[in-house]
């Protein structure tokens, strides 16, 4: 299927604390935004939740501030491509398209002792090999058995199939569609805890252990496909869906990493940096997550992925919490100002540690208070956090790629690589990058160079090419990955010695944190 010949693409991208949509141009080039905010629910000490109807009235306003910004009408659209935060889970009423509990958002920490029922009971080492992620709860699936488990009369409706699941992409287009397609894709699905990423397709025996009945369950399609076409009187045209992908592998694609050894790193409320592995589907031994990076014309591309679950959030805290700065932008200029005599370091586990640790019941802390520690010194920690736990990733990374045992290709000169034969060059993207302070420190920290993009869309942007790229009025992806262009190269400049130091007190305060450090 495809939209009409004209260039533009409509962005929808659904993220932790905003929505956005975007419009693109023929030359792939924002022409107008649209963003909302909307709320965040914390019931109790570690839940975190989102109303599905507010994300869903931030979507149908963003599109129309964009469309009208840019001065178009829907039937300008080629197509949709959508984004979306990826383990968020949505449970709604197969008649009625409502949702009969709040989304549970992939920060919230409820399932734990479920996770660890689970890994007691042997069942961790069947969800790795079978799905690529260990037992945590992050994933979907533990937070759908929750729903079914908790809200009354909801593991009924299930077992008669009146219920649907889906991450946030199927809800919306459920919604988008006037509930005539129920589907989600192949990057989605590899993050429910159900999904085979081998074989491809759901798993019977994973839904038994999670309690999932598969009537529940959406059709799973390529990250370019025909997901279906819009309600007319939604936008005042239909317009056809033609990509999907969770926000991580959006980025990847954004950032032109289509061979094998090409690392990104996103920086939004979290981080996540994800290594194309190709059409080898690595398994970790150092704590990191197999999963796909995408999947187009029926075939598999597979990745590693380290997982932050606190990197942008922690500015938010300094800024809501502590209200020691007043927007995000002041973090850099304080952090310039830190006294460099002072060793603090924040360990943002907010909401526990992901990867490499994968500790769900750490809590964040602070070490080397001084009373000559201040705003300056706090904001210099919490920066840096983001750029020692990239570093823990990516050495993760690395040894992995190695005991792979092949040799890294990496692209064209300017492209990331993950070791195997070459220097790391780490491509980033997301809210925290504009910041030059952040991500020299990060290149610092790395002793690796770190590219900064033209274009710093690169969710939204990755999302785009596969629709526009399915509509026909897009590139290739080798075209499409020779526009990528660099804005600016960070290179390391700080001495071997100092950076050791610094990174043996990062680990000597995370050991403090972990619940069982080893």
């Amino acid at each position: 299927m495809t939209g009409s010949k004209s260039g533009y693409i409509l962005a929808i991208d659904q993220g932790t604390t905003s929505t956005r949509a975007i419009v693109f141009d023929e030359k792939m080039t924002v022409v107008a935004t649209g963003q909302q905010e909307f709320p965040q629910i914390f019931p109790r000490s570690g839940w975190v939740e989102h109303d599905p109807e507010a994300i869903w009235q931030s979507v149908v306003a963003t599109v129309g501030q964009a469309l009208s910004k840019a001065k178009l009408a829907a039937a300008d659209i080629a197509a949709i491509g959508i984004t979306n935060q990826r383990e968020t889970a949505v449970v709604w009423d197969a008649k009625t398209g409502k949702p009969i509990y709040n989304a549970i958002v992939w920060q919230d920490r409820r399932t734990s002792d479920y996770c660890e029922r689970l890994k007691a009971e042997g069942l961790e080492g069947l969800f790795i090999r079978r799905t690529g992620l260990i037992l945590d709860p992050y994933f979907s699936g533990t937070k759908v058995n929750w729903i079914l488990s908790n809200v009354r009369g909801a593991r009924k409706k299930a077992d008669k199939g009146e219920l649907r699941f889906g991450t946030i992409d199927t809800f919306l287009i459920h919604r988008l569609t006037g509930g005539r397609s129920f589907v989600t894709d192949a990057t989605n699905a590899s993050r429910t805890l159900l999904f085979d990423i081998r074989k491809n397709r759901w798993d019977a025996d994973l839904c038994d252990i999670l309690q999932v009945p598969a009537s529940m369950l959406p059709q799973v399609k390529d990250c370019a496909a025909d997901f279906g076409i819009t309600d007319k009187a939604l936008f005042g045209a239909e317009i056809p869906i033609l990509g999907v992908a969770g926000d991580q592998q959006a980025a990847t694609i954004g950032q032109a990493c289509f061979s094998p050894g090409m690392v990104k790193s996103t920086y939004g409320t979290g981080c996540f940096a994800v290594l194309n592995t190709g059409k080898d589907l690595v398994r970790s031994k150092n704590r990191l997550l197999t999963t796909i990076a995408y999947r187009m014309g029926g075939k598999t591309t597979y990745a590693l992925e380290g997982s932050i679950f606190i990197a942008g959030a922690a500015v938010q805290w300094l800024r809501d919490g502590l209200k020691i700065i007043d927007k995000a932008s002041q973090t850099g200029e304080l952090a310039e100002k830190a006294d460099p005599r002072q060793s603090v370091y924040l360990v943002p586990a907010f909401t526990g540690l992901g990867a490499p640790h994968w500790d769900a019941e750490a809590r964040g802390a602070l070490f080397g208070l001084t009373r000559a520690t201040g705003p300056a010194e706090i904001s210099r920690a919490a920066l840096e956090a983001v750029c020692y736990q990239t570093n823990d990733l990516l050495e993760a990374m690395r040894k992995d790629w190695r005991a792979r045992g092949s040799k890294a290709t990496g692209g064209k000169a300017a492209g990331a690589k993950a070791g195997g034969g070459g220097e790391t060059v780490l491509r980033v993207d997301g809210g925290m990058v504009a910041s030059d302070w952040t991500m020299q420190r990060l290149a610092d920290l790395l002793d690796a160079p770190v590219d900064r993009p033209v274009i710093l869309e690169t969710t939204a942007l990755g999302a785009a090419w596969l629709a526009g790229s399915r509509a026909g009025v897009w590139p290739d992806q080798q075209a499409f990955s020779d526009l990528w262009a660099r804005e600016k190269r960070f290179v390391p400049a700080m001495e071997r010695r100092t950076r050791a130091a610094l990174v043996r007190g990062w680990r000597d305060a995370v050991r403090r944190t972990l619940t069982h450090p080893s």
